[in-house]
């Protein structure tokens, strides 16, 4: 996934709007103007980085005067104690600017980490651990590049990045008696050759269905692991397989026994529990 850096400016943006649009009333009672600060952001825990360019971003979007010296980037593995940046410059920023810094920090490197838990329990296939929708609002691309960060794969970005035809879907239209083949057929045929088409299904010979629709993955939502294993017998490698749903670290490595290609985990990014920093003045 590209990073879009403006985008990135503009989330920064209204995070430090919504902490100090109303200025720091703390900071201005009691610290002196010309005072001059340095600080370092340091982990008190396990786990990997992600969003340090965002907590640099935050610094210097705040105030350019403020230093960032960055130690460690994202994808790094750290524990207690390893430094991740300092900051060198006017104490007041420092200081006004700080949470923001953290918030971000602390909060993608929750995902990466989470991210990389999943990564390791399945080290030895050839399945890759993929995140979902179940983001934080406006939140998204940061939360999706943690998740790259952790050395997992991103699922769409948003609703035009591909097509994705779930149980809701196809419920709709078995109103109008449109099968799930047909379903299958009608959007290959009329999304993009860009934009590949995914059908979520809940039984083996629904897997075998959507493929003969045309479809170039399938997602296998819910189903146990011999259910699993017998849709990768009958799709034979004529598609991607994603399996879905109830997916936790107890049992990732059974599910990544059967054979898929893919293991999407919504609790990547709507459950990780976030890194414990903290900037040292």
């Amino acid at each position: 996934m590209d990073t879009n850096w403006r985008q990135i400016e503009a989330i920064v943006d209204g995070a430090l709007s919504e902490d100090s649009g109303w200025g720091d009333a703390t900071t201005r009672a009691v610290i002196p103007a010309d005072l001059s600060g340095r600080g370092s952001l340091v982990v008190k825990g396990e786990g990997v980085l992600a969003g340090v360019e965002v907590a640099r971003m935050v610094f210097q979007r705040f105030d350019p005067v403020v230093e960032v010296d960055v130690m460690i980037a994202d994808g790094g593995l750290v524990r207690p104690g390893d430094v991740v940046m300092g900051v060198e410059g006017p104490a007041t920023s420092i200081l006004t600017a700080e949470r923001v810094a953290l918030n971000f920090l602390q909060r993608l490197s929750g995902v990466a980490s989470e991210t990389r838990r999943y990564v390791e329990a399945v080290r030895g296939f050839s399945c890759c651990i993929v995140d979902t929708r179940k983001t934080t609002p406006g939140l998204r691309l940061l939360e999706k590049l943690a998740v790259v960060a952790g050395g997992g794969c991103n699922h769409r970005l948003h609703l035009g990045d591909g097509v994705l035809i779930k149980d809701n879907h196809l419920a709709a239209l078995r109103t109008r008696g449109i099968g799930l083949r047909e379903v299958a057929a009608k959007a290959r045929e009329r999304a993009p050759f860009t934009l590949r088409v995914e059908v979520e299904v809940g039984t083996p010979e629904e897997a075998l269905e959507a493929v003969d629709g045309g479809a170039d993955i399938v997602m296998l939502d819910n189903m146990r692991p011999d259910e699993m294993r017998r849709a990768v017998e009958l799709v034979g490698g004529r598609a991607l397989l994603e399996a879905s749903g109830g997916i936790t670290l107890d049992n990732v490595r059974e599910v990544a026994a059967v054979g898929v290609d893919l293991i999407s985990i919504g609790a990547l990014t709507h459950s990780a529990r976030a890194l414990d920093i903290s900037l040292e003045m």
